[in-house]
C-alpha cells in the first residue's frame, strides 16, 4: 500500500512538472481570488427532492433549503440569493405566492418552478407570472442543470443590461449638462460679438454728448441771469419818467412785441430748457455709471449704487403707478466685481419682475443683506409666477415664456453665467399664481479663478431697447 501511495505520488509529481514551468512556484506570481459562488435557494416540502437537488447541483453552486413559503421568505430577507427553485403545492403558503413576493421584491432574484402538477395551463400561467421556466417532476438531473445554467446566465444577463442602461443614462445625462453649458457659452458669444460694435458706439456717443451737454447746461444759467439783466432794464425804464415821444414809442414797441407774454415765456423756456438738458446730463451719467465705460475691470463697487442706476434706466416700468417699488437695503460692504456684468443681471432680473407684474397693481421688492463673506440680493414680484414645469429649464439659452418678438430668451441664461463667472450662484423660488423670488449670492472677493472678464459690457439684445424706452424724449 505504501508503494502504491509512494508511485502515484511520484506520478503526480511528474505530470505537474510537465505544467509548471521551471523555477520556484512562488514566481507564479500572487493567486487571483475565487469568484463567489451563485447561491440557489430551494423549497420544497419533501426533504427527498431538496437533498436531491441540493446534493446535485452543490458541486458547482452554494445550494441552501427551506421546506416552506414561509421559511423561503425569512431566508430571503437575511440573505441574497441568484435562484429560487420552488414547487407549487406546499402545505401553506403555495409556490405561485412565493414567485409573486420573489417578482415584486426580489426581481434581481430568478424563479425557476419544479412541481409534479402536468398541467400546460399550470405552467403557462408561472411563465406569466415571471417564472424562467416550468420543469416537472420527476426531472432529469442534467435538464436540471442546464435550466439552472440558462436560468443564471439570463439573470446576469439582466442585470448587466440595467448596469450599462444606468451608465447610459447617466452619461446622457452629463451629455445634456455639457450641451447646455455649451450652448449657453454659445449664446454668450453670439451676444458678444452682436453688441460689441453697439457697446462701443455707445461709449462714444455717451463720451461726445458729455461735452456738449456741459457747453449747454452751462450757457443756460449764463442766459438765465444775463435775460434777468435785460427784464430789469426794461423794469427800470417803465419806473423812470420819459419824455413824452420816447415813452410814446417805448411803449408801441413794448405792445409790438407782446412784452409781457414775451418775458413770462421766456423764464418758462430757459426753465424748460434747464430741465432737459439736466434729463440728457442724468441719461448720460447714467448711461456711464449703468456700462462703467471707465472700469472695464475688476474693482470694489457699491451694489446699491449699481442697483438704483439700474432701477433709472428701467424708469418707465416703476413710473407708472401700478408697480409699487420696495427697497429694502441692508449695510452692505463694497464687493469686488466687474460693475458693468452685475448691472446686467439687475437689468435683466428687475425688467423680468416689472413684466411678470404686468399692467395690474403689484409690487416689485428689493432686499439686500450681509452674511460673513458674501452679499445676498434678492429681487421679487408678485406676478403670476413660473410654472412648476419650467422651473428646471428657465437658464437654459433660448428658453422663454414670453410672447414670439418680445423675450429672445438670453437674459437670465446670460445673468446666470456672469454670477457664476463671479465665483456666486443665482437660485430661484416661485408659487404658480403668486409670485416669483430671484436670490443672487456673491462673495465680497473673487476668488482667482473668476478674475478674468469674458463678458462685453452691453451682452443682452434688449438693453439698448430698454435704456431707448425708458428715456424717450
Amino acid at each position: 500500500m505504501g508503494s502504491v501511495s509512494r508511485l502515484s505520488l511520484m506520478q503526480l509529481q511528474q505530470t505537474l512538472s510537465g505544467f509548471v514551468p521551471t523555477g520556484s512556484i512562488d514566481t507564479l506570481g500572487p493567486m487571483q481570488p475565487e469568484t463567489p459562488r451563485e447561491r440557489i435557494l430551494i423549497v420544497d416540502d419533501s426533504a427527498v427532492v431538496r437533498r436531491s437537488f441540493g446534493k446535485f447541483l452543490s458541486s458547482a453552486y452554494d445550494c441552501v433549503e427551506a421546506n416552506s413559503v414561509l421559511d423561503a421568505f425569512e431566508l430571503l430577507r437575511h440573505s441574497n440569493f441568484e435562484l429560487v427553485i420552488t414547487d407549487i403545492i406546499m402545505p401553506g403558503l403555495s409556490g405561485i405566492e412565493l414567485l409573486r413576493k420573489v417578482i415584486e421584491t426580489y426581481p434581481q432574484t430568478a424563479v425557476l418552478v419544479v412541481s409534479g402538477v402536468d398541467r400546460p395551463q399550470r405552467a403557462l400561467d408561472a411563465v406569466r407570472l415571471g417564472a424562467f421556466d416550468y420543469l416537472i417532476k420527476p426531472c432529469d438531473n442534467d435538464v436540471l442543470l442546464l435550466t439552472v445554467q440558462r436560468a443564471l446566465e439570463r439573470r446576469s444577463l439582466i442585470q448587466n443590461a440595467k448596469k450599462y442602461k444606468a451608465d447610459l443614462e447617466a452619461r446622457n445625462l452629463e451629455l445634456m449638462r455639457g450641451k447646455q453649458q455649451l450652448e449657453r457659452l454659445q449664446a454668450q458669444i453670439v451676444q458678444d460679438q452682436k453688441m460689441a460694435s453697439i457697446g462701443q458706439l455707445a461709449a462714444g456717443i455717451a463720451h461726445e454728448l458729455n461735452n456738449p451737454v456741459g457747453f449747454l447746461y452751462g450757457n443756460l444759467d449764463l442766459l438765465d441771469g444775463s435775460v434777468n439783466d435785460l427784464l430789469k432794464l426794461v423794469t427800470y425804464f417803465d419806473s423812470v419818467q420819459l419824455p413824452d415821444d420816447v415813452n410814446k414809442g417805448y411803449q408801441e414797441m413794448k405792445r409790438q412785441i407782446d412784452y409781457e407774454r414775451t418775458s413770462d415765456d421766456l423764464k418758462s423756456i430757459i426753465s424748460d430748457c434747464k430741465e432737459g438738458a439736466e434729463r440728457v446730463r442724468d441719461i448720460v451719467q447714467n448711461l456711464r455709471t449703468f456700462s462703467r465705460l471707465d472700469e472695464a475691470e475688476l474693482k470694489s463697487a457699491d451694489i446699491h449704487e449699481g442697483i438704483e442706476s439700474t432701477i433709472r434706466l428701467l424708469s418707465r416700468y416703476f413710473s407708472g403707478g401700478n408697480i409699487r417699488l420696495i427697497r429694502d437695503y441692508a449695510d452692505l460692504p463694497p464687493i469686488e466685481c466687474f460693475s458693468a456684468q452685475l448691472n446686467q443681471v439687475w437689468m435683466n432680473l428687475l425688467a423680468n419682475a416689472a413684466q411678470a407684474v404686468g399692467n395690474v397693481t403689484g409690487e416689485v421688492r428689493i432686499e439686500t443683506r450681509a452674511d460673513t463673506d458674501r452679499v445676498v440680493v434678492s429681487i421679487s414680484d408678485s406676478g403670476k409666477g413660473i410654472k412648476p414645469s419650467d422651473l428646471s429649464r428657465i437658464f437654459d439659452p433660448f428658453f422663454t415664456t414670453k410672447p414670439v418678438g418680445e423675450g429672445t430668451g438670453l437674459g437670465l441664461s446670460i445673468s446666470f453665467g456672469i454670477v457664476e463667472k463671479h465665483g456666486g450662484r443665482i437660485e430661484v423660488d416661485s408659487t404658480f399664481g403668486s409670485g416669483t423670488t430671484f436670490t443672487v449670492i456673491l462673495p465680497q472677493r473673487v476668488s482667482a479663478s473668476h478674475r478674468s472678464p469674458d463678458q462685453t459690457v452691453l451682452t443682452h439684445s434688449s438693453t439698448s431697447k430698454e435704456v431707448e424706452q425708458s428715456y424717450a424724449i
